[in-house]
């Protein structure tokens, strides 16, 4: 519609007898409009990611999460401690937040909101390892925290300037210890390997000891299960989920960025594994139907837009695949977050998310699914982590391929690669 009303107004001044003021005022009009549509995206994922995660933060900065936060159990849940809820909901929340927190302070609406959500996040982690904390989280008990602490640990790895170097002393022993204690977990040969390996690779950013074996019996059990064009299998057999997204290609990709920076590692490996999630990143921009909606297969639908995690990662990083432009990957995320949160029933009257996918769906929750389990959605929010003035705010909206393709635009059209 912008582009028309633009070309509409070049033809009617091109009738009256077309200026050189008359262009510079109309394309003047045009770029305020695109700045006004981008800066739009941008407030609109902002004040949602703060509507997800203040309920939260307030809460546990105050040590008061699991006085006040309302629990919700999958209809099949399978009779573990429901205090895994409270883990499960910090640890994933943290790690979606963690890239917002670490651009600078600044008086806007916004920047106040990043600092409310930062100050709550510190006292938050010190609640989260303190035994005589009301929200001391369930760390000794049952094998899912290692699933949750390797989400705690990543959001220190994503923004360690400030969220682990402000901690106090005691905290930051307490951090170290859980996670170290954390090793009693045997993790199956599946995606949970990564959870301990990322684990080790934080106590290796923090010149921690570390247990190398845990990492590298990580990376050669996934290259073992790649099974091509930009997928891996989850263990010895393949399940076509989005648990490539929820883990794999995340997890994979930032503990080996690590151990690059630590030269414990080549680098080659780590760009081996960054392709590879490119290139898995073209296929969940195909996924976007052109209003936004995508396709509801596999386990832990309910994760929402965490399906995205791998494209939200790639533009936090500036390292979006070649034929991703930021316009077109801003445009499509934004149409699937208004595609899901349309829905109030997505959080309950007090503000916490609830199980399901586009809406409150109790049905769809997994044995394992609390509402906790939800907040992985927050991942889908990483690109918060650049600038208002970053490119990726400001380029023009830009259709995506299925927005394209049903309109008869060009579009580029996908082949499988050999890496």
């Amino acid at each position: 519609m912008e582009r028309r009303n633009f070309i509409k107004t070049l033809a009617v001044s091109g009738a009256a007898g077309l200026t050189g003021n008359t262009l510079q005022a109309a394309t003047t009009q045009k770029k305020k409009t695109a700045q006004k549509v981008t800066a739009n995206d941008r407030e609109y994922w902002s004040d949602l990611l703060y509507k997800i995660a203040s309920p939260v933060l307030s809460n546990m900065a105050k040590g008061e999460l699991q006085k006040n936060m309302t629990v919700e159990l999958s209809p099949t849940w399978d009779g573990r401690d429901k205090a895994v809820t409270y883990m499960e909901c910090f640890g994933r929340l943290i790690a979606g937040v963690a890239p917002w927190l670490t651009l600078p302070e600044d008086n806007t609406d916004e920047g106040k909101k990043r600092k409310q959500l930062r100050d709550w996040a510190l006292q938050s982690y010190a609640h989260s390892v303190d035994p005589s904390s009301p929200d001391y989280l369930l760390w000794r008990k049952e094998g899912q925290p290692l699933v949750d602490s390797a989400y705690f640990t990543n959001a220190l790895i994503r923004a360690p300037k400030q969220l682990w170097e402000p901690l106090d002393n005691t905290t930051k022993q307490r951090i170290i210890t859980e996670i170290k204690l954390l090793r009693r977990v045997k993790p199956p040969y599946t995606n949970w390997l990564l959870f301990a390996a990322m684990n080790e690779a934080f106590l290796l950013m923090v010149d921690e000891d570390y247990d190398p074996m845990r990492i590298d019996l990580t990376l050669q059990k996934l290259n073992e299960w790649y099974v091509g064009d930009g997928w891996y299998s989850d263990g010895t057999k393949f399940h076509f989920d989005y648990y490539n997204s929820f883990v794999i290609h995340p997890m994979l990709v930032e503990i080996l960025e690590v151990l690059v920076e630590k030269n414990t590692i080549r680098k080659d490996v780590y760009e081996q594994a960054l392709k590879r999630m490119k290139r898995f990143s073209e296929h969940l921009e195909r996924f976007v139907s052109p209003e936004g909606t995508f396709p509801p297969f596999g386990r832990s639908l309910t994760y929402r837009t965490g399906a995205f995690q791998p494209l939200a990662l790639l533009a936090w990083k500036k390292q979006l695949s070649e034929i991703h432009t930021e316009g077109q990957i801003r445009s499509a995320l934004t149409a699937v977050h208004k595609s899901i949160f349309v829905a109030q029933s997505n959080f309950t009257s007090d503000g916490y998310l609830t199980i399901g996918f586009a809406g409150h769906q109790p049905e769809l929750g997994d044995w394992y699914s609390n509402n906790g389990s939800m907040y992985l959605t927050s991942t889908s929010f990483l690109p918060l982590g650049l600038p208002e003035k970053d490119s990726f705010w400001t380029s023009p909206e830009e259709a995506w391929t299925s927005k394209k393709a049903f309109k008869s635009e060009l579009f580029k059209k996908d082949y499988p690669v050999e890496y």
